[in-house]
């Protein structure tokens, strides 16, 4: 894993959490696939993430705090991050909702020519 990695990752996190979509957006693949958490599979294009993200923020604001990054075996990177969930008035959500609960969680991303082209969440181990 390489600083510059980590870095964008990092950029990636704060983007989303400021809901600068278009800041996340110029960091995909344009073919990326991205876990959908609230329905679960994937969506696929930047179009396709910003479509998820634009419904997800109608419903929900959610918050991810990275807090360990770590190559895995396979070469990506896997992030362990606190996963906040928030309502639209900014009060913590208690349980599930939409597949979204407060946990820590570990977001695996792919990397080819600098650019994310798949991205997974898995529970923390």
């Amino acid at each position: 894993m390489s600083k510059n990695d980590v870095q964008m990752i990092k950029s990636i996190y704060q983007s989303f959490n400021a809901r600068d979509i278009d800041g996340v957006l110029a960091t995909l693949a344009e073919d990326v696939a991205w876990a959908n958490g609230m329905d679960g599979d994937h969506v696929h294009g930047r179009k396709g993430v910003r479509n998820y993200w634009t419904r997800q923020w109608a419903v929900v604001s959610p918050f991810v705090e990275p807090v360990a990054f770590d190559d895995s075996e396979d070469g990506v990177v896997a992030v362990e991050v606190i996963q906040s969930v928030f309502d639209l008035n900014g009060q913590p959500l208690e349980g599930q909702i939409h597949g979204l609960k407060d946990k820590t969680v570990t977001h695996i991303f792919r990397m080819e020519g600098g650019k994310i082209v798949r991205f997974d969440i898995q529970d923390a181990l």
